[in-house]
């Protein structure tokens, strides 16, 4: 079968480049001796979770539990959640500790004292690290406040919970401005985190672990000392917004959308079958302006390549109007494109499985099994 035999819209994944993406963050990973764990939201595939394990991963991230329930079932034994989790949850996490080591992350002594009564009641014990804000002011304890180190060792006490160590994410790098910014992102991240585990060991509690993790500053991680663990996810695919980071070239870009021109009003507008059901209504991110939603390809001389003629200016549910400038562009209805999405991750949850191909050729169908797990 190829590409052309495919309902349309539907998602492409191509295995060669997923291959190398995977083979070039574990190597990389390698040489420096840390741990990978990728977070597996973004293609939330079992299959690909099993590459990644196989090729020397230590296990998976997950964002939500029910995710790791699907990757548990599925025999992934080391799976953590750098994910602010409730008590309320107590129930799935200790059902969870029968197939797989779990691990999550604590940012509020309420949360973790929580977590420590409804542990101990199971008689249980998990491993916890402590999130820690580098400067993304989303979820995480203060580090510059001076009782943060005290706070941490009061979580270390708690019986039920295994201090691990502390955890970030450097999400503030997608809104960098140049390469220099997103090395400075993650060298304060690294910096601020080996700060506060002095502190933390100075009052005698161990700090095993120092786990980071975001696409856009790993490549800049690698350089830093005192991490043990990284944990970037979108590295796999990689999109559009990776590439306007400086994250990744075109030829690095696994997923794109096939679409099929519907319809063709007028010479300057082409409408596709993909939508925002499809391509989502993320904006892309990056040095440069990268208006629109997504980067339609185009093929010279074998290599695809933005066409910068067309621009996705406008998405409906099942629509996209494109809008075409210069010369009166050749597409037709019936027509097939590939699309580079601004955010990869999403398009993963938006459909029940994508199609592994080599070129033309459909090599698998892919099964995004842990789809619309979101609770």
């Amino acid at each position: 079968m190829t590409v052309t035999e495919l309902r349309t819209p539907c998602v492409l994944v191509d295995r060669a480049r997923v291959e190398r993406n995977l083979e070039r963050m574990q190597a990389a990973a390698d040489r420096r001796g840390f741990r990978l764990r990728p977070h597996a939201k973004t293609h939330k595939s079992i299959e690909l979770a099993r590459r990644q394990i196989a090729g020397g991963a230590v296990g998976v991230c997950c964002a939500k539990l029910g995710e790791a329930e699907i990757f548990a079932d599925a025999g992934v034994d080391d799976i953590r959640l750098p994910y602010p989790l409730n008590p309320v949850n107590a129930e799935r996490v200790v059902a969870l500790l029968d197939r797989s080591r779990v691990s999550f992350i604590v940012d509020h002594w309420d949360v973790a004292r929580g977590w420590s009564d409804a542990l101990r009641r199971e008689g249980q014990e998990v491993d916890v690290l402590v999130k820690v804000d580098v400067g993304f002011h989303r979820c995480g304890i203060d580090p510059s406040s001076a009782d943060a180190a005290e706070l941490i060792a009061r979580v270390a006490a708690l019986p039920g919970l295994r201090f691990r160590g502390l955890l970030s994410h450097a999400g503030h790098g997608y809104g960098a401005s140049s390469d220099a910014e997103v090395r400075a992102i993650a060298q304060d991240e690294a910096s601020i985190l080996a700060n506060l585990r002095e502190r933390v060991q100075a009052l005698g509690v161990a700090v095993d672990e120092v786990s980071v993790g975001a696409t856009p500053t790993v490549r800049f991680s690698l350089e830093q000392d005192g991490i043990t663990e990284l944990r970037p996810g979108n590295y796999i695919y990689f999109d559009r917004t990776q590439v306007t980071l400086g994250a990744a070239a075109w030829d690095d870009c696994a997923l794109t959308v096939l679409a099929r021109v519907v319809t063709r009003p007028d010479g300057g507008r082409i409408i596709l079958d993909s939508g925002s059901k499809t391509l989502t209504n993320d904006l892309a991110r990056g040095f440069s302006a990268a208006p629109g939603y997504g980067a339609v390809l185009q093929s010279i001389d074998g290599v695809q390549t933005p066409d910068d003629s067309l621009l996705i200016e406008r998405l409906s549910e099942e629509h996209a109007t494109v809008r075409a400038s210069g010369d009166r562009h050749p597409l037709q209805p019936g027509d097939l494109v590939r699309i580079v999405p601004n955010h990869s991750c999403v398009v993963s949850n938006l459909v029940d499985a994508a199609w592994l191909v080599e070129g033309n050729d459909v090599l698998e169908r892919l099964e995004i099994s842990a789809r619309g797990r979101i609770t």
